[in-house]
């Protein structure tokens, strides 16, 4: 076995740590009889020879000895080491990439040859995979559908050995792979593709196992999208009603192996906790597949969620959550439904699916109201008294729950008898899930949560929408405030409490984020002093007192902190004279954008009574710098009330970067009549279904709420034209 792997100059070659060195031990550590050993090999060949899909010449170096290992019946864990090389050899390049080298971790490169390289070898040693797909191992069969698909040169002779294949397999996930090779096949080879997507639609039908019929019609989805039937909701709805009435319970389950230090361990530790319990795990990614293929077909993504969300099958449930997080982020649609039986499940005895629901509803903001009177069950506990003297605040009062609602400590949500609601992450989620969505009774639960020792910083920023409501937590975030050292952890301790109490306008605190203003150490000072002027900002002339303080920054060398500080100043004595020669002079065409931009967001905030900084705005409508032109567009309507200038430059900025459309919605709102021109740009934006912001395989916190809020901009906007125009 690994003849000729002393003969390798293996020193002479590299991989992500530095010489290859180490590379004949793991190779000999995938063929050990000590299973702990193959795994830390394994983790080896993934973390360094392979590192984050990375082929370097010690990769390709090991390939020879890597088919040799799966072509030997008696090496154990063969199906990992086909899946590895399926990863080396499965890596498709277009034509531009072919040509570039690829970057790696070290600042290095990487030849794109590389990976053509490895694609030629494991396919040149690819006939190996044809005699495994019939391994007495099921872990070796489960991974070889998927190599012959990928690597093999010969994919009419692949296609017919897979077809063959599942008439006899009697293991559901290698007969599931099966299928899921074909549909890989048909993806590849358009000549092919016809054929197999009638004989998908054939085993959709035909076959007697309700998987097997759910996981051909999720790749004939995938293989023709635009041939998706439109009774697809109620056939799939109905093959998971079947599936579930005939899986065995509790198959999937158990973890069968002991403490794994690997990173490959860990991922399989939990892919098999993620399974545990359920008796066909492999919906999920069934379900995750067919709904890729209905892609914008919102409405019926939708009626499927639902139905799932409505199974008694908890796990139906839980995959119906996840794949809703997918769906809400990208397209825009009616979820009130889907928000409020999401909702529901914060009641279910599994904690998986509690945790599920709060995590999902945590992103949602305003579109998480229809689930506001279950988070607000889940969180609530009978206890007399309001919380630590808290009386709720404004709005306070008889039928609101504030001032009689508590949460208690970690694991201590239900009433008597009844079982934890959630952990502390969980109740966390659900908490701030609340209070995103607006609703007053977050603020005693938010309350009490300010007296524990450590608080989610994400609980802080929630507080931005509570309104009044939330006035009564401002003692609570000054005594907390009052408590932060001011030492090298400042920032990223203050500025969520800084930002709270500028939310609920809390200038009782005025001496506490002085002190932090006068008291910044020198590591991230000026993010430190410009998120506390922000909130002396917010409290307007009640903080008179920190005028000298602000009148001082004004000079400062960071434009952050010098236009913040005009800002604080401006809105404690409202006096344009002192500020707008500041606020020029960050105008420069000489600066860097986002001073520029500073400037001019601090002038638009001022108004009309900064209209004689008009001259300095011009210029910037003319900047390179996108971001720099929307904000001085903006700046100069704000304080001009003028058109014509800024918005040719506005409706130029929304074409340009869609990211922009929030902050050009929100001035044109405010424009009304005005802007009248740009009406077809806000009706063609309301009738998009994909969000803005949507990007692949990627996203942010704030995402669906700056989705949810430019469409609620163009609509005002609209609204207002409309008035205008009677």
């Amino acid at each position: 076995m690994l003849t000729g792997i002393e003969e390798v100059d293996w020193a002479s070659l590299g991989h992500a740590y530095g010489p290859a060195d180490d590379v004949p031990e793991l190779l000999r550590g995938l063929a050990s009889a000590d299973p702990a050993e193959r795994e830390a090999a394994l983790d080896g060949m993934y973390g360094a020879v392979h590192h984050q899909g990375d082929v370097y010449d010690s990769t390709l170096a090991c390939i020879p000895f890597l088919l040799e290992l799966v072509a030997d019946p008696g090496v154990q864990d063969r199906g990992c080491i086909v899946e590895l090389l399926t990863s080396i050899g499965g890596i498709e390049l277009d034509d531009e990439e072919e040509m570039t080298e690829h970057p790696c971790d070290d600042g290095e490169f990487i030849p794109a040859a590389n990976y053509a390289m490895a694609a030629a070898a494991i396919a040149a040693g690819s006939d190996v995979f044809l005699g495994l797909v019939a391994d007495p191992d099921p872990e070796v069969r489960l991974a070889v559908p998927c190599a012959l698909a990928s690597l093999h040169p010969e994919p009419s002779l692949v296609l017919t050995l897979l077809r063959e294949r599942l008439t006899v397999e009697r293991d559901t996930e290698v007969r599931l792979a099966l299928v899921a090779a074909v549909g890989q096949i048909a993806l590849r080879h358009a000549s092919l593709r016809a054929e197999t997507v009638d004989w998908l639609g054939w085993l959709a039908r035909a076959a007697q196992d309700p998987g097997l019929r759910l996981a051909a019609l999720a790749q004939q989805a995938r293989c023709a999208p635009g041939e998706i039937s439109d009774d697809v909701v109620p056939w799939v709805t109905a093959l998971l009603e079947e599936i579930r009435t005939t899986s065995v319970s509790g198959a999937g389950g158990e973890t069968l192996r002991g403490a794994a230090p690997t990173f490959i361990g860990q991922v399989r530790e939990l892919l098999e906790e993620h399974a545990a319990g359920r008796p066909a795990p492999w919906t999920e990614e069934l379900l995750r597949t067919l709904h890729a293929a209905l892609d914008d077909r919102v409405d019926d993504r939708i009626a499927l969620i639902l139905a799932q969300l409505r199974s008694p099958d908890r796990w139906q449930r839980s995959d119906a959550i996840w794949l809703c997080g997918g769906l809400i982020r990208v397209w825009r649609g009616r979820y009130e439904e889907v928000v409020r039986l999401v909702g529901d499940q914060l009641h279910d005895p599994e904690p998986r699916l509690r945790e599920a629901a709060a995590s999902f509803l945590e992103r949602l903001f305003e579109l998480g109201a229809p689930a506001a009177d279950a988070l607000a069950a889940r969180l609530a506990r009978s206890s007399p008294g309001p919380v630590g003297g808290f009386d709720g605040g404004p709005g306070a009062g008889p039928g609101t729950g504030l001032g009689t609602s508590s949460v208690g400590g970690p694991g201590e949500l239900d009433g008597p008898g009844g079982p934890s609601a959630v952990g502390r992450s969980g109740r966390d989620g659900a908490l701030i899930a609340l209070a995103r969505a607006g609703d007053v009774r977050a603020v005693p639960l938010l309350a009490r949560a300010l007296e524990e020792d450590e608080v989610r910083r994400e609980l802080l920023y929630a507080t931005d929408g509570l309104g009044p409501a939330a006035a009564g937590l401002a003692p609570l975030l000054r005594r907390r405030l009052a408590r932060v050292g001011l030492d090298e952890r400042l920032y990223d301790r203050a500025a969520p409490l800084l930002h709270a109490l500028a939310a609920v306008r809390g200038a009782q605190a005025l001496p506490e984020v002085l002190r932090i203003l006068r008291g910044a150490p020198a590591n991230r000072r000026d993010r430190v002093r410009e998120a506390a002027l922000r909130t002396l900002a917010a409290f307007g002339p009640a903080a008179r007192e920190a005028v000298p303080d602000l009148r001082a920054l004004l000079a400062d060398g960071s434009a952050a902190v010098s236009t913040a500080a005009a800002g604080a100043l401006w809105a404690v004595e409202e006096d344009p004279a002192e500020v707008l020669p500041v606020l020029e002079r960050w105008l420069r065409p000489d600066l860097p954008g986002a001073d520029r931009c500073a400037a001019a967001r601090v002038l638009g905030g001022i108004g009309p009574s900064a209209v004689a900084a008009a001259p300095a705005l011009r210029p910037a409508l003319g900047s390179r710098d996108l971001w720099v032109r929307v904000r001085a567009a903006a700046a100069l309507w704000r304080v001009t009330g003028e058109t014509e200038e800024a918005l040719p430059v506005l409706l130029a900025a929304w074409e340009e970067d869609r990211h922009a459309r929030v902050d050009i919605a929100e001035c044109l709102a405010e424009m009304g009549p005005a802007a009248s021109e740009a009406q077809l740009v806000l009706l063609t934006e309301l009738t998009r279904r994909r969000r803005h912001n949507a990007r692949e395989g990627a996203s942010g916190t704030y995402d669906i709420h700056l989705d949810e809020k430019l469409l609620t901009l163009c609509r005002a906007a609209l609204a207002r034209m409309e008035r205008g125009a009677y």
